[in-house]
């Protein structure tokens, strides 16, 4: 999609790119848009501090005398376009007052403003409730009645099932096949076969649970919001969670799922917190992060690209981050040392990389995952908190997610993960054992780091 839409330009690939039977050439995303063709991002190229009118005709300005913009225009015109993807705000809301649901509809009315012909969407519903995508797919639908079309990249076989009239399946950068997805022969177990490249009689692992004794406990937790003082976001939380148990936690986007967790873990969003957090019976301090990890509690972020990962660094660096003191001495890290570490998670978790030296950014979003494990098992934690862990990835690396998620989960150690199975989850725990094979039992990382690294998501 990013050859096609001109994100790589012409050059940098073989082949021939036709658009109405014509061969068409890019070198810019400016060129592709100027032949109608848009394409919107997973992660949504909005400006927060924006107005939605500014955002929709950011590099499209409407100017008037002078070549100043014309607002009034500019917010007219924008709030016509809202209304054509039913998205009823003021144009001059900032766009970061609005959810995820709603930027998404700006990302659409903005394709709209640039005359799209074919519109390309990146996992557009991977962090929507099933009410807005609902209305998303919906939209699709409309646009595709108008004359629009839509290439739609997900791995919600569902998703796929209801709005495509045809499929196509990559896998490992070569298409295995297309299909009309009106013939009966085309039901999500052939999907699921192309992807993988084998039957998956079961979509997740089966587990036998081994619940053993209590290992956390949360009681009468409050948050209030980190800005709105007034507002309380979570209010008199109470759960335990047992050795090697896994718990769930569902709820509707903005329940407060996402910020339950992150305020355990070392208080990393809300204020004015209040509860206790129980570790093994004693209250335990987790009001930071460093001292959470400390207890044994880790926290895999619902959002690895922003908060999980350090996209430009390696694999190696990645892994290592958030345990840096058990490889240090009097603050150097002992680089051979961490190199086997990484090596040592890449086999253990199966992550497809040609080398640890390479950037975590050029992963595909399941073995970017599987660095963020990767990170937070190297700490030892005895806790694990995963928030939303299989989003954005197909149904393969969902069932290797899962098979590390549950095989940790044995009555040695404990942890909190999301379950990957139930449709809006959050949070869940898990107990398990030490990862096999990629070292020592590791010493809590002190406040102060040998080297720049970020170890709060």
């Amino acid at each position: 999609m990013k050859v096609l839409s001109g994100v790589y330009p012409h050059g940098t690939y073989e082949g021939d790119i036709l658009l109405d039977g014509d061969p068409v050439r890019f070198s810019s995303i400016n060129d592709s848009e100027e032949k109608g063709v848009v394409i919107i991002h997973q992660e949504l190229a909005l400006v927060p501090h924006l107005s939605i009118a500014e955002n929709m005709y950011l590099g499209n300005e409407r100017r008037g005398r002078g070549g100043l913009i014309d607002w009034h225009r500019t917010n007219r015109d924008a709030t016509e376009l809202m209304h054509r993807v039913g998205l009823h705000e003021l144009p001059v809301t900032k766009i970061g007052h609005v959810g995820v649901g709603k930027q998404q509809l700006v990302e659409i009315a903005k394709a709209l403003s640039k005359d799209v012909r074919l519109l390309i969407l990146d996992e557009p519903t991977a962090a929507l409730n099933d009410n807005d995508s609902e209305h998303l797919l919906g939209l699709l639908r409309q646009l595709r009645d108008q004359g629009v079309t839509c290439i739609m990249i997900s791995h919600k076989l569902g998703e796929i099932a209801d709005i495509a009239d045809r499929t196509t399946i990559i896998r490992d950068g070569r298409t295995i096949e297309t299909l009309d997805m009106s013939e009966p022969g085309a039901t999500q177990d052939r999907i699921i076969r192309g992807m993988v490249g084998r039957d998956m009689e079961h979509r997740y692992p089966e587990r036998e649970p081994h619940v053993g004794e209590e290992m956390l406990r949360v009681e009468s937790w409050r948050v209030h919001h980190p800005t709105q003082a007034d507002r309380v976001v979570i209010e008199d939380a109470s759960f335990s969670v047992r050795a090697g148990e896994v718990v769930g936690i569902a709820g509707l986007m903005g329940a407060g799922r996402t910020e339950l967790m992150m305020s355990i873990f070392g208080r990393s969003y809300g204020r004015g917190i209040s509860g206790r957090v129980l570790k093994q019976g004693q209250e335990v301090d987790v009001s930071t992060v460093s001292r959470a990890i400390g207890h044994g509690i880790a926290y895999a972020t619902e959002d690895r690209k922003a908060y999980g990962l350090n996209l430009i660094d390696d694999v190696r660096h990645n892994t290592s981050a958030a345990g840096l003191d058990k490889l240090s001495r009097l603050g150097w890290v002992n680089g051979l040392e961490e190199l086997k570490v990484a090596q040592d998670y890449r086999r253990d978790l199966n992550t497809r990389t040609p080398s640890v030296l390479n950037s975590v950014g050029k992963l595909s979003g399941g073995n970017q995952q599987k660095v963020v494990l990767a990170k937070w098992l190297f700490t030892d934690p005895d806790v694990l908190i995963l928030d939303e862990p299989t989003r954005g990835i197909d149904v393969g690396a969902k069932y290797e997610i899962s098979t590390i998620s549950t095989g940790w989960s044995r009555p040695a150690r404990r942890s909190s993960s999301s379950p990957p199975s139930c449709p809006s989850c959050s949070a869940s725990a898990t107990a398990s054992t030490p990862w096999p094979s990629a070292g020592s039992p590791v010493s809590c990382p002190s406040p102060r780091r040998p080297r720049n690294a970020s170890c709060h998501s």
